[in-house]
């Protein structure tokens, strides 16, 4: 019997597109699409019937007809204004998958670096990227976000032309004394997007680097997102990731992270929009003494769904990594949390720790959380945890025998769960834009 398999418009159409997209001088870059089309074209959107998506369903994505954003909007400086970071030494904007030069600056050679020598470090579209860095992008452009097996980063790569993607490149020894900020802006509803992000950091390099997702419609689209980080030997990368889209939005996102012998990276992720969001990071030690932290907020509430999916890959000794997701939940929302840990035979002396704490604040909000360990070394510490509860009782009483009444008791204890992620994000103009912002969705709960 020959099974039909009912295809969404929406991946459909996305399929085609990937045919009529350019074509690139680079050989490479043509036979690496092709690839992921080919994939695309051959995978499915996965179900609730698959493990990794048991908790998440993708069936309101067939109640839309997503297509290609046809144009660009025109929009403002005074139109993003809420999202400018003073503290940002350059702004790559893109509006509708289109990189906005007139909203953007600092893009090109950087400067504001110390600690050797900055030569090659600079941040740019793909476009640019692939004429001045063209060696640097075969070697790293859609190697670490494997679309092999998942639809999604097969639809991102195929989709690959210059001016949908940022790449940031920290020379060696390079140490970047202000942020980069990447913000991507959606401005029409019932379109399909794929924003790209790639960093490559030499060896010794720091930098920090806000990815940031953001609306100006209350429009329902499909943000499909890809964002690679390569870190060298004795390299740091601080990178944080904002998603505050539309609430009728649905945002699907892949992190691959790779990091070289000495290397660290530090994340701060936070969701607070989309009606259904799925964050993917994938965190994979290629060298001994790799130093991982990942702190995760998601805030939601009313029908959103939430998911975080991470996957920790200790496959080299002296591994270490810290992980504490935490989400508040209100309304009828749904948060999910699926974490593993993988210690490869050979990992000895690594030390990695997870913890999943969840806060339900509306008896009708739901938290599905599976924190794993795979140990495969007999010479680790390896620990985890996870909590799903209300408020603290005794907490509660204190703050009310101290004179504040009970709903404001309860925000404040609301509030102080979220800002333990939001203060260790290292801009201080976005932790206190975050911070009101929490403060204003605690209210209104």
């Amino acid at each position: 019997m020959t099974t039909v398999v009912d295809t969404p418009q929406w991946l459909a159409t996305l399929r085609a597109d990937g045919h009529a997209l350019p074509q690139s001088p680079l050989a490479w870059l043509n036979e690496r699409r092709a690839q992921a089309l080919e994939r695309a074209n051959a995978l499915s959107v996965p179900t609730t019937r698959d493990e990794e998506w048991r908790f998440t369903d993708l069936a309101p994505l067939r109640q839309f007809s997503l297509q290609r954003p046809p144009a660009a909007r025109t929009i403002t400086e005074a139109d993003i204004a809420l999202f400018n970071l003073p503290e940002a030494g350059a702004r790559m904007v893109f509006v509708d998958g289109q990189f906005a030069p007139s909203l953007s600056h600092g893009v090109g050679a950087l400067i504001g670096t110390s600690g050797g020598t900055s030569t090659g470090t600079s941040v740019s579209t793909l476009t640019d990227g692939l004429k001045s860095h063209g060696a640097l992008l075969q070697q790293h452009l859609g190697v670490h976000a494997g679309f092999e097996q998942q639809v999604f980063p097969a639809l991102n790569t195929a989709w690959l032309h210059g001016n949908n993607g940022a790449l940031v490149v920290l020379g060696r020894n390079a140490v970047l004394e202000q942020p980069l900020h990447v913000l991507f802006v959606a401005t029409q509803a019932n379109i399909a997007l794929c924003p790209r992000v790639l960093v490559v950091a030499e060896s010794g390099a720091q930098g920090k680097l806000i990815e940031d997702y953001v609306s100006l419609t209350n429009g329902a689209y499909l943000a499909n997102a890809v964002c690679e980080v390569s870190i060298a030997g004795n390299a740091e990368v601080h990178h944080v990731r904002l998603q505050r889209e539309s609430l009728a939005a649905t945002h699907i996102a892949t992190t691959a992270v790779s990091l070289a012998k000495d290397a660290r990276y530090r994340s701060q992720s936070v969701a607070l929009g989309a009606r259904l969001s799925r964050v993917n990071l994938d965190i994979r030690q290629a060298g001994e003494g790799a130093d991982v932290e990942l702190d995760g907020l998601a805030l939601i509430g009313g029908e959103q769904v939430a998911d975080t999916h991470s996957s920790v890959d200790h496959a080299f000794a002296h591994g270490r990594c810290r992980q504490m997701h935490k989400t508040i939940v209100g309304g009828a929302a749904h948060a999910v949390f699926n974490g593993k840990v993988l210690v490869r035979e050979g990992a000895q002396l690594t030390n990695s720790a997870q913890q999943s704490r969840n806060l339900l604040v509306s008896p009708r909000a739901r938290v599905d959380t599976k924190p794993q360990l795979e140990i495969f070394a007999d010479d680790v510490k390896c620990a985890h945890g996870a909590t799903v509860g209300q408020l603290d009782a005794e907490h509660l009483f204190y703050l009310k025998s101290r004179g504040l009444p009970e709903q404001q008791a309860r925000n404040l204890l609301t509030y102080a769960f979220g800002a333990e992620v939001i203060q260790r994000i290292p801009v201080k103009s976005l932790v206190n834009r975050l911070q009101q912002t929490v403060l204003a969705r605690v209210d209104a709960k």
